[in-house]
């Protein structure tokens, strides 16, 4: 995050906070950035709700602009939790106002929840996928339970570590013992065989992609001498996009094809995303909501997905 030192702008902006030039004025360092966040005026419900419907009904981006300067300090307040991952503050913050401004854009006034309710979810999605892409070159995390099992793991260990000092029992090891490894599994419903496995990718050390020239002058290889960057290349560029349309507009005009119990069911079993990484509802929950068998419901989504395929091909 590149930032600047005025006086005369911070001056201004921090006396007209909605000023639609910029989201915040130029400043001189994080701290100052954070100090000026935590300053800006919070809305009240009634405020909320006629910025929102401003936004939904008439594309009113001034009144964006107020929903998500109102809410920088939340984003700030999020970050912070995720600051052991040893990646710089500025940077989860960046992602965190991502996710904001992703909640925002969503955000229906008519559903009876505040906005930062709604938006702690987009937030600390946008710093989980992040921390996720960068923590390692190399994924750590693939699946739903590995994501919560990977966000999860640090805190336990510290809680172990902590009991074990105040039973006057603390040691330097690192890693965990048997009976930590059944309690993570048995509190996070994951397999020892995974804990084992995400605690070795985690303390494993980082690989040098480009080392420096040896001492003695030789030239020295590194990982890096043996990729390409394939990132840029036509082909894939357009892969790339028409996936993406096809996982955003595709999914949208797909799922509107569906009928209203239909389309619920396929948002909680394959689209919904809870804030500890776990999914939607299951066969069962459904089943009982809807007062029919977790066969039946199984059935409903086969259906579902099969119309919502013909659908995508047929929007590609």
């Amino acid at each position: 995050m590149t930032v600047s030192h005025n006086p005369n702008s911070t001056a201004v902006a921090l006396s007209k906070p909605w000023a639609s030039a910029m989201v915040l004025p130029p400043l001189g360092n994080l701290d100052a950035y954070i100090s000026a966040v935590n300053r800006l005026p919070m809305l009240t419900l009634q405020e909320e709700q006629s910025f929102a419907r401003q936004l939904r009904d008439e594309n009113n981006l001034e009144a964006a602009g107020k929903l998500v300067m109102s809410h920088l300090r939340l984003v700030v307040s999020v970050s912070r939790q995720y600051l052991g991952y040893g990646l710089p503050h500025g940077d989860l913050i960046q992602e965190g106002n991502v996710g904001l401004m992703k909640a925002v854009k969503r955000f229906d006034p008519d559903q009876g929840v505040r906005l930062v309710s709604y938006a702690l979810h987009w937030i600390k999605a946008e710093i989980h996928e992040y921390i996720l892409k960068n923590w390692r070159m190399v994924k750590v995390a693939t699946t739903k339970a590995q994501r919560k099992l990977f966000f999860n793991l640090r805190s336990m260990k510290q809680g172990f570590k902590t009991d074990a000092a105040e039973a006057d029992l603390a040691t330097h090891r690192e890693t965990l013992n048997d009976s930590e490894v059944d309690v993570v599994a048995r509190e996070l419903n994951v397999k020892r065989e995974e804990v084992m496995e995400m605690e070795r990718r985690l303390s494993g050390g980082d690989v040098v992609l480009d080392p420096s020239p040896s001492d003695d002058g030789e030239e020295t290889y590194g990982p890096i001498a043996y990729l390409s960057d394939a990132a840029h290349e036509p082909t894939a560029v357009l892969e790339n996009q028409h996936r993406d349309r096809l996982a955003t507009d595709g999914i949208a005009h797909a799922m509107a094809q569906l009928d209203d119990r239909s389309r619920r069911i396929v948002a909680e079993r394959w689209l919904k995303v809870n804030d500890d990484g776990s999914g939607g509802m299951t066969l069962h929950e459904l089943a009982a909501e809807y007062g029919v068998s977790a066969e039946r419901v199984r059935q409903i989504e086969v259906a579902a997905m099969k119309k919502m395929r013909a659908a995508l091909a047929a929007y590609a």
